[in-house]
């Protein structure tokens, strides 16, 4: 009996033993292809940055050369923009977010094909494309949004090319962390990556492929950090000795930057609509686009250059020099130039463009209340991060992506509260986000071609 026993023991033990196995196994195999696409990821990120950062130089190289180039680089930058898209890949223009968007919500069993539609690798060839050529002539776009679909585009061409014997692996997680993975790489925060696809991308509970999610995230961030090297987005601007009655005027400043933030998306989405009923043909849409460029380009040469590309130099001018007050009119260009590019029909984000407008809102109020330099810090943050929940309407998204790229952990509280007062005057103006609006038009118009 007692041999019995024993066999039967050993016989359940071998069995424990082997289905172990087998679930490592398993759920290795679901790993290596999240890991494989952070790899990809990271190093299209760094890529796309340093392309787009060259953009940016070569533009104000050649305007300090000749200002007057801009009227040529302006109309050419935004057309060849435009016909990029609208020829190879009409999917890729804007900022890229609402397309993923798009795609985790055709993730069923029934509407999956229309995903290569938004994702694929002609996307991402032309969306760094367009958006660089975009940025040369002087469009006020970002890359961090484009890096986003990228992401998405490169976890779903992996997901495509496994094996039919590989564990299936479920689309709409694969997109998400994808897109967390693009965030991540491209600001170099990696807790606004997971925050993000939890707040902004996911529907179902982050147990299902919180895994996946986060080692992700890590992967791609430190691919990225090890081609570009540990680094902050904007750096470590100075807050000490700040008293909480800061907490005030980022209160103005917030409800202010929200609700400027909700009417460009909505001014936004006016004019895409009114291009979209007028602008029948490829003539007028060239014309429009000339237009719009040489209204740029004047603003440029006569007024201010700050109104030309992503911002970035105006947000690190803010937080680290003594020239912290900007003049009156410059968040009015940080708004109106964004408003332009963004409905050129090219391919740019529209992340580091609502950074930079929320800086130059935070300065000039800064200013105007006579702040210290170090509250001045406090505020432009705040401001930062109220303008792009004002966009986003993903609040603590967007205050973690502000801590985390100025490593000021310490203003938690005052970014927090900041995306919130943000998130409550912008429905003053419109219930949704950009993204939404976005999103809910490209869906009906893919749902009524065939897939």
């Amino acid at each position: 009996m007692l041999k019995v026993l024993t066999r039967l023991r050993e016989s359940i033990r071998r069995s424990f033993d082997n289905i172990r196995n087998e679930q490592l196994k398993h759920n290795l195999l679901q790993a290596i292809p999240f890991w494989i696409g952070s790899v990809i990821t990271g190093f299209i990120a760094v890529l796309y940055a340093k392309l787009f950062a060259w953009g940016e130089s070569l533009l104000h190289f050649i305007l300090n050369w000749h200002d007057w180039m801009i009227f040529i680089m302006a109309p050419v930058g935004f057309v060849l923009s435009w016909w990029l898209v609208k020829e190879f890949a009409p999917n890729a223009k804007g900022s890229g977010i609402p397309q993923v968007m798009a795609a985790v919500e055709l993730a069923n069993p029934k509407e999956h094909r229309k995903i290569r539609n938004l994702l694929s690798f002609k996307i991402i060839v032309f969306k760094i494309l367009s958006s660089v050529v975009l940025v040369i002539g002087g469009g006020a776009v970002g890359r961090e949004g484009p890096t986003i679909q990228i992401a998405g585009s490169v976890f779903r061409k992996v997901n495509e090319y496994l094996p039919e014997w590989w564990p299936k692996i479920s689309k709409k997680n694969m997109i998400m962390t994808g897109a967390a993975a693009g965030l991540a790489a491209a600001f170099n925060t990696p807790l606004g990556g997971i925050v993000f696809a939890v707040e902004e991308l996911s529907k179902t509970h982050i147990n299902y492929f919180k895994t996946a999610l986060f080692t992700a995230v890590i992967i791609a961030g430190l691919t990225a950090q090890t081609l570009a090297g540990s680094y902050l987005y904007l750096g470590y601007p100075k807050t000490n000795d700040v008293s909480l009655m800061v907490m005030f005027p980022i209160i103005l400043v917030a409800g202010i930057a929200g609700i400027l933030a909700s009417q460009l998306s909505v001014s936004m989405m006016k004019i895409n609509a009114w291009k979209k009923k007028t602008l029948k043909s490829d003539r007028s849409q060239i014309f429009f686009l000339i237009v719009c460029a040489l209204v740029i380009a004047s603003v440029a040469v006569f007024i201010s250059r700050e109104i030309l590309g992503s911002g970035k130099e105006i947000m690190e001018r803010i937080l680290f020099t003594e020239n912290k007050h900007e003049e009156w009119y410059i968040p009015v260009l940080r708004i109106f130039g964004p408003a332009l590019s963004f409905t050129s029909g090219g391919a740019g984000g529209i992340f580091a463009p609502a950074l930079t407008a929320g800086a130059s809102i935070g300065s000039v109020i800064s200013g105007a209340l006579h702040l210290t330099p170090h509250e001045t810090n406090v505020v432009v943050l705040g401001g930062m991060v109220a303008f792009l929940t004002g966009i986003t309407r993903a609040p603590f998204t967007s205050a973690i992506i502000v801590l985390e790229m100025t490593d000021r952990h310490s203003l938690i509280f005052h970014l927090m509260l900041a995306g919130m007062i943000s998130s409550i005057a912008s429905l003053l103006v419109v219930r949704h986000s950009l993204y939404d609006m976005i999103k809910t038009q490209m869906l009906a118009e893919l749902r009524e071609t065939k897939s």
